[in-house]
């Protein structure tokens, strides 16, 4: 049957679970540009995500995911730079760079299964 809507998508809900975390955290801090990007970036996951689902080809849908990883990426090296700036605690580091390694892990495997049914 498939995956009828993007909200469906386990790695879309936790983007965007990823993405709320980093607003919460971020929100008080004066380091506008830091801030403004690590948000971006972690807004870019679910929104490519979602973006990608509804191209008309699975090929299409597998390079909005990957861009959708490299997202992941730039959150977790932002997340390590907040942490060497003091901006974060040892616990909120480990708890966004686990988050977004399995995000970035469901996408692999949602790429894996769209390749297996092509």
């Amino acid at each position: 049957m498939g995956i009828q809507r993007f909200e469906d998508i386990i790695g879309w809900q936790k983007a965007q679970d990823l993405a709320v975390d980093i607003y919460r955290i971020f929100q008080h801090s004066k380091d506008f540009g830091f801030r403004d990007q690590i948000c971006r970036a972690a807004v870019s996951v679910s929104n490519n995500i979602a973006e990608g689902f509804d191209r008309s080809s699975d090929s299409d849908f597998c390079r909005f995911l990957y861009i959708a990883i490299a997202s992941c990426s730039e959150v977790k090296s932002m997340v390590y730079l907040a942490q060497r700036l003091g901006y974060t605690t040892d616990d909120q580091t480990h708890n966004l760079v686990k988050k977004s390694e399995e995000v970035a892990k469901i996408l692999r495997g949602l790429i894996k299964s769209l390749n297996l049914k092509s």
